[in-house]
């Protein structure tokens, strides 16, 4: 199944301490989505969209590599600028741990130098935060991620995407399938006019995670508000 549960699973990991994630340079971002055009403008895929516009400003080019589309760019670091690998899985959301791990391995990287965009249910559209560790929550990207890892130890730029509406939430009337059909689906015309903000945001933060650490990032952008002009949106 390519849409993230309803639901988390009551056996998933514990979050990881935020110090223990980032005492780590970050060396590789990965974006989460699923392959194909029918899947590109979905909400589902709001993390490729994400690490496209960071390629596309770093004008890197992609490859096919890790069963992934990959690609290499610098960013400032703390002390100037820092290579970075860059990955779009092409396996499917609930199996993006694979050509992650396969990425990671190939560098020697740990999971605590990882970096991951993704959509997130529990953020209203237009808020973008960063989080340290953490479970899956659900979302089977991050599920898949964790197993094929085997740590739950990096770092997430989350990206608000918001519910459906009453019928759809978790437990609710429709449950998985209101959800998964959310998840699936479209922005709206008033989402998709202010998308292109909310993924600067997104940038923005995974690029304040390597220039200045993961606690400067929370500090800076977890407590901003949702998009201005954004509003809740129906299925």
């Amino acid at each position: 199944m390519a849409a993230q549960s309803a639901t988390g699973n009551p056996g998933r990991p514990r979050g990881a301490e935020p110090q223990a994630v980032a005492d780590l340079p970050i060396r590789a971002l990965v974006g989460l989505g699923n392959p194909g055009k029918g899947y590109a403008a979905t909400r589902h895929n709001v993390g490729f969209m994400a690490i496209e516009q960071l390629a596309a400003r770093r004008l890197a080019a992609w490859s096919s590599k890790f069963n992934g589309q990959f690609a290499r760019c610098r960013l400032p670091g703390p002390v100037g600028d820092v290579d970075v690998a860059l990955l779009q899985p092409m396996t499917y959301m609930n199996c993006s741990g694979h050509p992650t791990q396969q990425m990671l391995a190939f560098f020697g990287h740990k999971p605590g130098e990882l970096l991951v965009f993704h959509d997130d249910l529990d953020l209203p559209f237009g808020r973008v935060q960063v989080k340290a560790g953490g479970g899956h929550g659900g979302h089977n990207g991050l599920r898949s991620l964790v197993a094929q890892l085997g740590s739950n130890a990096f770092v997430r730029v989350r990206i608000g995407i918001g519910r459906p509406g009453a019928g759809g939430v978790a437990g609710g009337k429709g449950g998985d399938e209101a959800i998964s059909n959310w998840v699936l689906s479209p922005f709206g015309a008033d989402e998709r006019a202010v998308l292109p903000q909310v993924l600067d945001r997104a940038v923005a933060a995974a690029e304040a995670v390597l220039q200045a650490g993961v606690r400067v990032a929370m500090n800076t952008h977890n407590a901003q508000p949702a998009q201005a002009g954004t509003k809740p949106a129906n299925p």
